[in-house]
């Protein structure tokens, strides 16, 4: 698989096998991706990943926890959202729902595929990424291409991810659990696994908006 099969192919996947990467193939993963591009070669990433019984210890207590008080800060989209991402975000979210047929009505029930985040969707491995929380808006860019090189790996060597945000709600306990050195935050984490094909939550297919809308090209008459 070539680099552009990758892009097409990967996409964020919310259930998983109970198969289970090795320890060397996770290793070899999150190595890999350390070779993104970062500005001063700063590599402002701190990684764990997380399997058996110290994935299990994370998810039991973030299922035991309160989402941090000062968690407004790290939202992942902005407040009031306008348009036209307004209208991708929740397309989004009506589309993967279809997939489960939860309607907009059932509140428990998107509340409750909302906590599987806290279980990384059943994944065997969890990985979470940090940064030090003096660091700046180009270092969380470094942040985002560390991110897609770890996924675009994944999917080149057959397993699956999802991203997730969600983490930042629970950065106190997350940090606290995983002895975090001060002053390192969690930034985001990846559900790591392989796909179950068979479910139907996995059948979503994000669209993207046409080229026109968002790209120009200058010059190039």
């Amino acid at each position: 698989m070539n680099v552009s099969q990758a892009m097409k192919e990967r996409r964020s996947v919310r259930a998983f096998l109970s198969k289970a990467p090795t320890a060397d193939q996770v290793h070899s993963l999150m190595s890999d991706a350390a070779q993104a591009a970062s500005g001063g070669n700063l590599q402002p990433w701190r990684v764990v990943a997380l399997a058996g019984a110290a994935l299990t210890q994370l998810t039991d207590a973030i299922a035991a926890a309160q989402p941090d008080e000062e968690q407004v800060s790290n939202l992942s989209y902005p407040p009031n959202l306008w348009e036209p991402y307004r209208s991708r975000r929740f397309k989004n979210g009506e589309d993967l729902y279809k997939t489960i047929a939860i309607p907009r009505e059932n509140k428990a029930a998107r509340l409750e595929q909302l906590a599987k985040n806290g279980q990384f969707f059943g994944a065997p491995v969890g990985i979470l990424v940090f940064a030090d929380e003096r660091m700046g808006y180009a270092q969380w860019v470094d942040l985002g291409i560390y991110l897609q090189s770890l996924m675009l790996l994944a999917t080149e060597r057959g397993m699956a991810t999802c991203a997730q945000g969600f983490w930042r709600r629970y950065g106190n306990t997350v940090e606290r659990v995983l002895k975090a050195p001060e002053p390192y935050r969690v930034a985001y984490g990846v559900a790591l696994g392989y796909e179950d094909t068979q479910a139907p939550i996995n059948t979503l297919r994000a669209d993207r908006a046409p080229f026109a809308e968002w790209a120009q090209m200058r010059g190039f008459e």
